[in-house]
């Protein structure tokens, strides 16, 4: 079946990893990457597919309503998949209104663009679909209930017997939202928006709410890239407060194989949430870090411990996150596919044996190789 799919965000993090599942596994579609290129948006994260004929790349902001017109008619859009988005809690403290700009402004341009074009065409909504990617921040916090753990009420074939829980409730699709940061909350009016869209105009919506993600070509401002890369150099870990903050982790391949199953299987109007089914305190999840970055360098059991320096705590920081992913496990059919310990010896294992991809994300040299590529340095 020929489709003309616009991904957005795609030379990002998440997006990349989208974006090359769909390009090689659906060689009938054609893949529409968009994304504005900003300092996460890495193009050499692509290398492998950019020569493939059913893949193109425009680069272009979201917040331009005007060129999101441009590019869905022109392209024929039949189908979104949206990921672009500011995304860093970090840098929303710092500046909250670029991501009111990116996460809101962009998605009501990318939506208003999506209606116009759709509502125009004979069939109007009619194999259509607008998917619309959040994250779990949206829900708030949860309570750190059981500090010490207790065994997870919920396993899958990626399960292994340690897993922990540190609390008895979890987000579910029906948890109201209570953002609390103003990344989250810039998040939260998106998926408001998207689904108003829906109950307003008909348009075919679905919302996913992910738990953090982590593995290959994420950008060494998140805490696992920047500690792999940290421990490679010998610098500080810088760690907020005690440590003691609980976050879900879904590896980042896992997350793109359930973007696919939703897309192609999904119920319109629905929300599904996807998440790793395994919590971490992050002091944990950093003792784990250093000991396979060590092992794998070679050097002695804990050489790397020294490192951690525990720093003020965030402001705003939430205690715990914990996604249920039942919903999309037992109507869908999806679950994590590898054990966290087995996702983080892997992405270790990717940024060591990629050492230049992490010298030239933090050097800019990224920027170069696209104008290289593509001629058309501004």
């Amino acid at each position: 079946m020929k489709r003309n799919i616009l991904i957005t965000g795609g030379a990002g993090f998440i997006g990349s990893h989208v974006v090359r599942l769909f390009v090689n596994r659906y060689p009938d579609y054609n893949i529409v990457n968009l994304d504005k290129l900003t300092y996460a948006g890495n193009l050499a994260n692509l290398k492998d597919i950019e020569e493939k004929s059913n893949y193109t790349f425009v680069k272009a902001d979201i917040a331009d309503i005007d060129e999101m017109r441009r590019v869905i008619r022109e392209h024929e859009i039949d189908g979104i998949i949206h990921l672009a988005a500011e995304s860093h809690v970090d840098r929303s403290i710092k500046d909250p209104f670029i991501f009111a700009r990116t996460n809101v402004m962009g998605t009501l341009s990318l939506l208003q663009a999506a209606r116009e074009y759709w509502e125009s065409r004979p069939e109007g909504y009619e194999g259509k679909l607008f998917y619309h990617i959040s994250t779990d921040e949206v829900y708030g916090a949860l309570e750190l209930t059981h500090p010490e753990g207790v065994p997870a009420p919920f396993t899958t074939k990626a399960s292994s017997e340690d897993d922990m829980a540190y609390g008895t409730e979890f987000f579910l699709e029906t948890t109201k939202y209570n953002p609390h940061s103003p990344y989250s909350a810039s998040k939260a009016s998106s998926d408001h928006f998207v689904r108003a869209y829906h109950d307003t105009y008909g348009m075919p919506t679905i919302v996913t709410n992910c738990s953090n993600n982590y593995g290959p070509y994420q950008f060494p401002e998140k805490l696992i890239p920047l500690f792999i890369n940290n421990i490679r150099q010998g610098k500080p870990l810088p760690v907020y407060g005690k440590g003691e903050n609980v976050r879900d982790w879904l590896f980042v391949e896992d997350h793109a194989r359930a973007i696919d199953v939703i897309f192609h299987k999904g119920k319109v109007a629905e929300t599904y949430n996807i998440g790793g089914f395994n919590e971490w305190k992050n002091i944990d999840l950093i003792k784990v870090i250093i000991n396979t970055v060590d092992r794998l360098l070679g050097n002695p059991e804990g050489h790397s411990l020294g490192l951690i320096t525990y720093v003020a705590d965030r402001l705003g920081h939430d205690m715990r996150y914990a996604i249920d992913s039942r919903k999309l496990q037992s109507e869908l059919g999806w679950e994590p596919s590898l054990q966290f310990e087995e996702g983080i010896e892997k992405t270790v294992r990717w940024y060591l044996d990629n050492q230049d991809w992490l010298d030239n994300v933090t050097s800019g040299d990224y920027l170069r190789y696209y104008e290289e590529m593509y001629d058309t340095a501004d």
